[in-house]
C-alpha cells in the first residue's frame, strides 16, 4: 500500500492468487487474472464506446431544437442550456477519475455510472411523451404564458434526466479509455503496437456515434418522434450495460492506487521544510531508489527547480534511508526525483490545458450556433432535405477524411520536404488544430454575412453552404483532440493517468461554460435600447456574423498565446 500511495504502478492480479483475493471481502474492487495477448476485451470496449457515443449524442446533437421547439425557449437561453449541460457533461469526469483512481477502479467506476446513465436516459425520453403546450392550445384559449412554457412536468422530468445523463456519461469518459488502455501488457511488444492503435480506434468509435445519431436519430425525432428517437438512444446504453457486464470475465482490472494528490502535497511540504537550503548543481545527488526497485523513473529537469528542495538528503534524511528505504522515499520530508517530476510535469501541462479551453468554447458552436445557423436556411440540397443538426453527421465524415489525408498525403509530404523529422509532434498537431479553428469560425462568419445578404432580398442560401466551415472545424478537431488525448495520457505520471485524461476531457466542460458566458456577455452588450442583439430569435434581425468574428479573434489570439508555451515545453522522459 505504501508503494502504492508513492505513485508506484498498480499491480495486475497474477493468476495463482485471483481465488484466494477475490475472496477477501475487505477488497473494495473485484480483481481477475491477466488475460493473454490478442484478448477480445479491447473489442468489447471499443463496441461499447460506439453504442455510448450513439446513446450521449442521439440526445445531445438535436438537444438545440428539443429544447426550443417542444420545451418552447428562446434561442439564446436554448444554446447557453446546451452548452451548460455539456459542459457539466465534461466537468463530472474529474469527480469520475477520483472515484477510479482512489477507490472504486475503473471497472466499478463504469458499473456504477451507468446506473446513473441509463436512468437519466429514461427519464429524457420519458419527458418527450408528457404533454406540452402546442400552437393549438393557444388557439383555444390557454394563457400566454402557457404558450411559452411547456407543462412543468416534462421542464422539470427532461431537465433531471439530462444531468443524471451528465454525472453517468461523466464517469464513463473518465474511466473508459484507461480500462480499455490496461487491457494490452506493455511487457508484450505485440500489444504495445496494438494499444498505439487503440487511441486512434477509439476516436473513430465515438465519431461512429456522432454519424448514427446524425443522421438516423435526428430524422426520427424531427419526422416521427421525439420520444422514439430518445428511445433508441436509451435502448442503445441499455445493450452497452448488459454487454460490458457479461463480458466481465475477460477483463484485466487493477487495484485503485489511492490518492496520487498525497504524493504531490509530500513535495509541496518537503520542499518548503528545506527552502532555506540551496539546491545543488549536480543533480545526480539527489534522491532517487536504487534501479532494483521495479518502478518507472523519470529524468531530472531545470525547471521549477525549488521543488528540487524536496530530493535533497538532509543529516536525519541519510539515517532514515539507511534504515527503511520504502519508508524515506514519499514521505513529508524526503521525496525522490521522480515525485517531483510528477509534480513538475503537472505545471507544464497547466498553460497547454488552459489555451484548451478557447478552442473548446468555439467547438462548441458545434452543437449551439451552427445548428441555430443552418435552421435558418434552405435545408434541401438537391432532392433531399437536411436536418441542420445533421451537418454535425457530416462534420464527422470530415474527421475521417482528414484522418485520411493526415496519414496519407500530409505526413509524407512533410517527410519528403524534411526526413528528418518525421510525423509533426502532438505539440505541433494541437497547434495546427488552434489555429485551423480560428479559421474555422472566420469562415462561419463569411457564410453568415452572405446568408444575412441573401436574406435582406428575401432570398434563403441552401444550408450546403454551411459544408466548408463543418470541413475546416473538423481538420481542427483532428489535429487538436485526438493529439490531445494521446498527450495527456502519455505525459501524465502512472498513478494519475485516469485523472489526466479526465483534465483533457475537462478542457471541453470549461469551454462550454464559457461558450454560455460569452453567449452572456453578448446578449448584454448587444441587446440594448430595443436591439435584438447578435444571437436573435429571428436570426435575420440579428448579426451571427460578428458574433463567429469575435470567436475567430479569439481563437487567433489563444493561438498565439499557445505558441509561446508549446515552444518552451519540455517532453517527460522516462529513464526505466
Amino acid at each position: 500500500m505504501d508503494a502504492m500511495e508513492r505513485g508506484q504502478t498498480s499491480p495486475r492480479l497474477p493468476k495463482s492468487r485471483s481465488s484466494k483475493i477475490a475472496d477477501d471481502e475487505d477488497l473494495m474492487v473485484p480483481l481477475i487474472q491477466d488475460k493473454k495477448t490478442g484478448s477480445r476485451a479491447p473489442a468489447v470496449v471499443l463496441a461499447f464506446e460506439c453504442l455510448e457515443s450513439t446513446a450521449f449524442n442521439g440526445i445531445a446533437t438535436n438537444l438545440v431544437l428539443y429544447l426550443h421547439s417542444v420545451l418552447h425557449g428562446t434561442s439564446l437561453a436554448s444554446a447557453s442550456n446546451v452548452t451548460t449541460w455539456i459542459g457539466t457533461s465534461y466537468l463530472t469526469p474529474v469527480l469520475g477519475a477520483v472515484l477510479a483512481d482512489t477507490f472504486w477502479g475503473n471497472y466499478n467506476t463504469i458499473l456504477v455510472s451507468l446506473l446513473v446513465y441509463l436512468l437519466g436516459m429514461m427519464l429524457v425520453t420519458f419527458s418527450a411523451f408528457l404533454p406540452t403546450t402546442t400552437a393549438l392550445d393557444c388557439v383555444a384559449g390557454w394563457s400566454s404564458w402557457s404558450c411559452h412554457h411547456p407543462a412543468l412536468g416534462s421542464h422539470t422530468v427532461a431537465f433531471a434526466g439530462l444531468y443524471l445523463v451528465a454525472f453517468g456519461s461523466g464517469g464513463v469518459r473518465a474511466a473508459l479509455l484507461p480500462f480499455g488502455a490496461e487491457q494490452f501488457d506493455d511487457d508484450n511488444a505485440v500489444d504495445r503496437e496494438r494499444k498505439m492503435s487503440f487511441f486512434s480506434w477509439f476516436y473513430v468509435c465515438v465519431d461512429f456515434g456522432m454519424i448514427v445519431s446524425g443522421l438516423f436519430l435526428v430524422w426520427v425525432q424531427q419526422n416521427v418522434s421525439w420520444g422514439l428517437g430518445f428511445g433508441i438512444a436509451t435502448a442503445c446504453i441499455a445493450l452497452a450495460f448488459a454487454g460490458f457486464v457479461l463480458a466481465t470475465p475477460m477483463y484485466t482490472r487493477r487495484v485503485p492506487t489511492g490518492t496520487p494528490l498525497k504524493s504531490l502535497c509530500q513535495v509541496v511540504v518537503a520542499a518548503c521544510r528545506k527552502a532555506a537550503l540551496r539546491v545543488p548543481a549536480d543533480a545526480a545527488v539527489l534522491y532517487e531508489l536504487s534501479d532494483k526497485v521495479d518502478q518507472p523513473k523519470i529524468a531530472h529537469t531545470h525547471e521549477f527547480t525549488f521543488l528540487d528542495k524536496a530530493a535533497m538528503l538532509v543529516g536525519s534524511d541519510l539515517e532514515e534511508v539507511a534504515t527503511n528505504v520504502d519508508a524515506a522515499a514519499g514521505s513529508w520530508r524526503l521525496c525522490t526525483v521522480t515525485q517531483v517530476e510528477e509534480l513538475k510535469i503537472l505545471m507544464r501541462l497547466l498553460p497547454i490545458w488552459a489555451t484548451s479551453i478557447v478552442l473548446s468554447a468555439a467547438y462548441a458552436q458545434l452543437n449551439t450556433t451552427f445548428v441555430q445557423q443552418g435552421s435558418a436556411m434552405d435545408m434541401r440540397v438537391m432532392s433531399f432535405t437536411i436536418p441542420a443538426a445533421s451537418m454535425v453527421s457530416f462534420e464527422v465524415v470530415c474527421v475521417l477524411a482528414w484522418v485520411v489525408v493526415y496519414g496519407s498525403v500530409i505526413v509524407p509530404a512533410l517527410r519528403s520536404f524534411s526526413p528528418a523529422s518525421g510525423e509533426p509532434s502532438q505539440l505541433r498537431r494541437m497547434g495546427a488544430g488552434r489555429l485551423l479553428m480560428a479559421c474555422a469560425m472566420a469562415v462561419a462568419a463569411l457564410v453568415e454575412m452572405r446568408r444575412l445578404d441573401a436574406a435582406g432580398t428575401g432570398e434563403s442560401i441552401s444550408i450546403a453552404w454551411q459544408m466548408p466551415q463543418y470541413f475546416v472545424l473538423a481538420g481542427a478537431e483532428v489535429f487538436c483532440y485526438i493529439a490531445q488525448l494521446e498527450f495527456f495520457y502519455n505525459e501524465a505520471p502512472e498513478s494519475m493517468k485516469s485523472m489526466c485524461t479526465s483534465f483533457a476531457l475537462l478542457t471541453v466542460a470549461l469551454g462550454s461554460y464559457t461558450s454560455s458566458l460569452i453567449y452572456a456577455v453578448v446578449n448584454a452588450l448587444t441587446a440594448t435600447g430595443g436591439r435584438p442583439g447578435w444571437i436573435s430569435d429571428d436570426l435575420d434581425q440579428g448579426h451571427l456574423d460578428y458574433f463567429f468574428w469575435t470567436m475567430a479573434a479569439l481563437c487567433t489570439l489563444n493561438f498565439v498565446v499557445y505558441s509561446a508555451f508549446a515552444r518552451n515545453y519540455q517532453v517527460k522522459t522516462v529513464l526505466s
